[in-house]
């Protein structure tokens, strides 16, 4: 497993263990309730993590396909 691939666990936690520390109602954020608003974050940001690793993982296949692997 590349290093690259570690990535995917960053939206996991947050869903995970972000609920714990920030279940509170008085900070809002584009008027959402701050847990409401950490959720709607992890997931825009799973789907940045998910596109850095495709794209990397694109990048090391060319790369193998093209006889320059490691």
């Amino acid at each position: 497993m590349r290093a690259v691939h570690t990535l995917a666990l960053v939206p996991v936690l947050m869903v995970l263990v972000g609920p714990f520390f920030l279940n509170r109602v008085t900070p809002f954020l584009l008027g959402m309730p701050f847990l409401l608003s950490w959720l709607a974050l992890s997931l825009v940001l799973t789907s940045i993590v998910m596109a850095v690793i495709y794209h990397s993982d694109q990048k090391a296949a060319s790369t193998q396909r093209d006889g320059h692997a490691k």
